[in-house]
Order: structure tokens, then C-alpha cells, then sequence
């Protein structure tokens, strides 16, 4: 063996770590790391910030010194004072009723896009997508003008009111300032997140069930209450979530055409950390709010699972 025979250099630890296999650990980390940073960090502080004392310093909360180091009277006002029931209850109300009226007006949208043939089906997507290419405060004020005591679709709505309701004639229906209004806003701004998710699955259906159903003897509306409806579950409720956890927190919504006496929760957060500067209060009710609503998508992706794994150990 030649002593003078050259000793190849070991490999430096960025040299092993920056191949192919450390690139696909990068790629794969990256998204992890985007998550942890802006999304886990930031909840570990509006929790600690919740368990805090608020105060008149700044920032206006300080945590506990002594023992048990949890501020814990947030969580006992937020089960006793009824602005925040009251908010929550305005809001999860609000919220579902926005989430049922977009299924009912987007789901036969979505149908029918799949049984468009051609250019068209491009079209028609196009003009779904295309009020996202507007300033969304633009289409809130859009909405404010529709709805002013003067506006030719507030006198079509009062012409029918007066028409189909006994009783009095009315000069104009008052739609601001309302649940009502609220509600007609969010089914706007939401529906297209109805109807992409459904449309997406009522596509990839086989629609060789439905000529097998009808060959069988099945009429049109028994194959869609039989085959496309269930079938079309996962789509529905994939839209329901895109609708009602957004509804459930908005702000910008119920600030311009809500009612001030009836707001919903996402404005008493924003009231309580810029008005009240009740920040720790604030940071319960969103903590709150999160839970309330990722707790039940989060049981059901669960028993999703469990079903889907059940399915898959049959012989």
C-alpha cells in the first residue's frame, strides 16, 4: 500500500446534507417551517395572552407573578356576560344561515356547470370567479348603496313586500343596520366558495350510475336523491366549511351593514383590542372562537378516517 496515495477527504456535512435526499427534506420542511412561524407561533401568543391581567400600561396586559400564574376570571366573563353569549349566538346563527342559503343557490349552479359541454362550462367558471377580481370593500359599499332606503332594488323589494304582506303599505324596507343585511352580504361574498368545492365533485362523478339508476326504472329526481346527492356529500360539506368558519369570524361585514346592538363576534374582538384595550379579554374570545369551531372539523376529519381505514382493512 503507496503511504503517498492521496486519503480522498471525508464529506463535509453540508456536502452529504445537500443532495437529493436533503432537497426533498427541504421542500417537505419548508411549508412546515412557514406554518410553525406564522401560524403555531402566533396562537402560542394570543393564548398567553389570554391567561394575562389586563392593565392601563402598554401593552395593556401583564402576566400573573405569583401563584397560579393564569388570570382565570376572562374564561368565567366570557360564560356569564351576555354580550359575548349573545355575540356568539348572533353569530353562529348568521353564520349557518348564510352557509344554507349558499348550498341551496350553489348547489344547482354547481350541477349545472357539469352538464355544460364546451367553451361555456370556462365561461360560466369565469363569471363565478370574476366578482374576486373586485376590491371586497368595494363590493361591501356596493351592496350598502343596493340596500339605501332610495335604491331601485330596496323599492322591487318594498313593491313586493307591499303586495304579498296584508296590512299597511310601507314606504321602504329598512335593510341596514340589520341581520338581514348581514346575512345578504355574506351569502354574496361566500357563494363562489360553494360552489367551486361542489363543482369539483359532482365532475369527477361516473355519470354511468345515473343511466344505470334510470335504466333500472329510477326517475330523475329519485337518481338524485339515490346516487348524486349522497355521492356529493364530501363536496358539500368541504363547501359548508369554506362558508361558515370565515361567516362565523367576519368583521367587515357586520362593522358596515350590521346593527350595532346585535354584533357578531368578530366585532367584539376587534372592539375589545382597539376600543376597550381589553386585550387579554379579546384573545379568550378568539381563543374561544377557534376552538368552537376547529374542535367539531377536527372530530370529523377523525371518524372520516376511522371510517375510511374500516373501509380499506375489509377483505
Amino acid at each position: 500500500m503507496d503511504r503517498h496515495a492521496e486519503v480522498s477527504p471525508a464529506p463535509s456535512v453540508i456536502s452529504r446534507w445537500f443532495n437529493r435526499d436533503g432537497w426533498r427534506q427541504l421542500i417537505i420542511a419548508t411549508p412546515f417551517g412557514w406554518l410553525f412561524l406564522f401560524f403555531f407561533v402566533p396562537a402560542l401568543i394570543v393564548v398567553a395572552i389570554s391567561i394575562a391581567e389586563s392593565t392601563r400600561t402598554s401593552p395593556p396586559f401583564t402576566f400573573l407573578g405569583e401563584w397560579p400564574y393564569v388570570h382565570l376570571a376572562n374564561i368565567e366573563r366570557l360564560f356569564t356576560d351576555t354580550l359575548y353569549i349573545r355575540a356568539f349566538a348572533t353569530s353562529l346563527a348568521n353564520a349557518l344561515m348564510a352557509t344554507l342559503l349558499c348550498l341551496l343557490l350553489g348547489y344547482p349552479m354547481a350541477l349545472g356547470l357539469t352538464r355544460v359541454q364546451g367553451s361555456w362550462r370556462n365561461i360560466l367558471l369565469m363569471l363565478i370567479i370574476l366578482p374576486f377580481w373586485t376590491s371586497y370593500l368595494l363590493r361591501v359599499f356596493a351592496w350598502i348603496g343596493l340596500m339605501g332606503a332610495n335604491s331601485w332594488f330596496n323599492r322591487l323589494l318594498t313593491a313586493a313586500y307591499n303586495h304579498l304582506v296584508p296590512g299597511p303599505a310601507v314606504d321602504h324596507l329598512q335593510m341596514m343596520n340589520t341581520n338581514f343585511a348581514v346575512v345578504l352580504v355574506m351569502v354574496y361574498s361566500y357563494l363562489p366558495f360553494m360552489i367551486l368545492p361542489l363543482y369539483a365533485n359532482l365532475e369527477k362523478l361516473d355519470q354511468t350510475l345515473n343511466e344505470a339508476a334510470m335504466d333500472l326504472g329510477s326517475r330523475p329526481f329519485r337518481v338524485f336523491l339515490d346516487v348524486t346527492l349522497p355521492l356529493s356529500i364530501p363536496g358539500i360539506i368541504a363547501g359548508g366549511l369554506l362558508v361558515f368558519i370565515p361567516a362565523s369570524g367576519e368583521l367587515v361585514i357586520p362593522s358596515l351593514v350590521g346593527s350595532a346592538s346585535d354584533p357578531m363576534i368578530g366585532r367584539v374582538i376587534s372592539d375589545e383590542f382597539a376600543s376597550a384595550r381589553d386585550w387579554p379579554m379579546a384573545a379568550t374570545v378568539a381563543i374561544a372562537l377557534l376552538v368552537l369551531l376547529v374542535g367539531p372539523t377536527m372530530l370529523y376529519s377523525y371518524f372520516e378516517n376511522r371510517a375510511r381505514n374500516r373501509l380499506e382493512e375489509r377483505p
